[in-house]
C-alpha cells in the first residue's frame, strides 16, 4: 500500500550564497563562504566552489580559511535570507496542496493522489523552474516514495539537480550509498556503525532488528528502516506546523508596566530556551494581552528566523508597547512562537557578540542540568504575581 506516495523534496543549493550571488553577480562561481571571520567566527554557509577544498557549514572560520585562503569571507545578512524563504514558500503554497516547510531553504511536497492529474515528476520540474525564474535562485528536487528517500534523491543530484527513485529503484538506490548519507544518521553512530564494519547502507539493511535496538535503541531501528527505503513519516501541512507558547494571568490585575515586561523577558526566555532544545528557529512573534474588562488584544511581528534570546526579548517588548494603549488593568498576557522550521542558529549572522552567545549558551547548559528556572536575568528575580 505504502507504494503509492509520491513526495518531493526540494532543497535551495547553498541557500545563503545563491542570495548573496544574486545581490552581487561577481560573486558568480567563486569561493564564497558565509559567516564571521572573528575568532570563534563559524562557517554557516559555503559556495561548491569552496566545498571542493574540504569547508562545510558549522566549521570554524579559522579552519575554513587555512583549507581555502582564496575564499571571499561575507559576514552574511539572516533578513535577506529570511525573506528570500518566504519568497521560496509563497510560491509552493499557490502551486501545491499540500508542503511542509522543514528549514529555511528546504520544503517536502506531497502529491499523493494528484499523480493522476500530472506527471509529478514533469509539475516538480516546473515549479523548480518558476523558482529559477521568478526569484533567481539554485534549486534542486528528489522525488520518491516518502521523505527520507526524497531528501537522498535531492542531495544526490545537488547543484542544479532533479532525481526520480521510483518504488522499485529505491533499494538499488540506497545499496550502494554510504550510512552517512541517512538523514539524522549522527557522528558518534557513524562511528559507532564504522567500527563494526557497517559503510554501506546495503550492509546496514542486513543488520536483525533486535541488535540494531540493543545497539543504538529506538533510533537503531529508524535507520534501520531509513537503510531499508522505509518511512512513514506524514508531511506536516505548512498551516498546522506547531509553534509554541504561554501565558500567565495574573493573580490580581496589574498595570504595573515594569513589572510586566520583566515577566514578558522571562516568558519569552524560557520558550526560546525550549525552541534550542529542539533545534527549532521562528520566524514570527504574538503576543497577547487581556484587559481587566476581558478584552483581548493581539499583535503579531515577523522577523529573521532566530532563536536568541536578546533577539526575542527586544521584538517581544516592542510589541509589547504597541498592543498596550488603554491605560486600563491588565489580567494576562500571552507570548507565542509560530512558523518553526528545523535549524541552528547561526551565531555569526547576528550583531549578537560572541560574549552574548556564549551567556546564552552557557546559561542552556545549567538550564539543561538543573532544571528550566536555574538560571534567570537579574531584571527577572522576585516577581510576586
Amino acid at each position: 500500500m505504502h507504494n503509492d506516495k509520491h513526495i518531493i523534496h526540494m532543497d535551495q543549493d547553498a541557500f545563503f550564497v545563491s542570495v548573496e550571488v544574486r545581490k552581487d553577480p561577481s560573486l558568480a562561481g567563486k569561493a564564497v563562504i558565509i559567516g564571521g571571520t572573528s575568532e570563534r567566527g563559524v562557517v554557516a554557509s559555503c559556495s561548491y566552489e569552496a566545498r571542493k577544498f574540504g569547508v562545510h557549514s558549522a566549521m570554524p572560520s579559522k579552519m575554513a580559511k587555512q583549507l581555502c585562503p582564496h575564499a571571499i569571507f561575507i559576514r552574511g545578512n539572516m533578513d535577506a535570507y529570511s525573506k528570500a524563504s518566504l519568497e521560496i514558500t509563497d510560491i509552493i503554497r499557490e502551486k501545491v496542496p499540500l508542503f511542509e516547510k522543514a528549514s529555511i531553504d528546504e520544503h517536502y511536497i506531497d502529491m499523493t493522489g494528484m499523480d493522476r492529474f500530472y506527471g509529478c515528476m514533469q509539475y516538480a520540474h516546473e515549479l523548480r523552474e518558476t523558482i529559477i525564474k521568478e526569484l533567481s535562485l539554485p534549486i534542486s528536487f528528489g522525488l520518491s516514495v516518502n521523505k527520507t528517500v526524497a531528501k537522498m534523491a535531492t542531495n544526490d543530484c545537488k547543484p542544479a539537480g532533479e532525481k526520480n527513485v521510483k518504488q522499485d529503484e529505491v533499494q538499488p538506490f540506497l545499496n550502494p550509498l554510504s550510512i552517512r548519507k541517512i538523514p539524522g544518521l549522527g557522528e558518534k553512530t557513524f562511528v559507532k556503525l564504522s567500527d563494526m564494519g557497517i559503510k554501506k547502507i546495503y550492509t546496514l539493511a542486513q543488520v536483525h532488528p533486535n541488535q540494531m535496538m540493543t545497539l543504538l535503541g529506538k533510533n537503531g531501528l529508524s535507520l534501520l528502516n531509513k537503510a531499508k527505503g522505509i518511512d512513514n513519516s506524514p508531511v506536516i501541512p505548512f498551516t498546522e506546523q506547531k509553534s509554541i507558547g504561554t501565558q500567565c494571568t495574573f493573580k490580581s490585575d496589574s498595570i504595573d508596566v515594569a513589572l510586566i515586561n520583566n515577566l514578558l523577558t522571562s516568558m519569552v526566555m524560557d520558550i526560546a530556551f525550549q525552541l534550542r532544545q529542539k533545534q527549532k528557529l521562528t520566524a514570527c512573534i504574538t503576543i497577547t494581552i487581556r484587559y481587566s474588562n476581558f478584552e483581548d488584544v493581539t499583535k503579531q511581528a515577523t522577523i529573521p528566523y532566530t532563536s536568541l534570546d536578546s533577539v526575542l526579548i527586544e521584538k517581544a517588548k516592542e510589541l509589547f508597547r504597541q498592543v498596550y494603549q488603554k491605560r486600563m488593568l491588565l489580567r494576562l498576557i500571552g507570548v507565542r512562537f509560530s512558523n518553526l522550521v528545523s535549524g541552528f542558529e547561526q551565531i555569526d549572522l547576528y550583531s549578537e557578540s560572541n560574549e552574548q552567545y556564549a551567556l546564552v549558551q552557557a546559561m542552556d547548559k545549567i538550564r539543561k542540568r538543573f532544571g528550566q528556572t536555574a538560571v534567570t536575568r537579574a531584571s527577572i528575580l522576585d516577581i510576586d504575581i
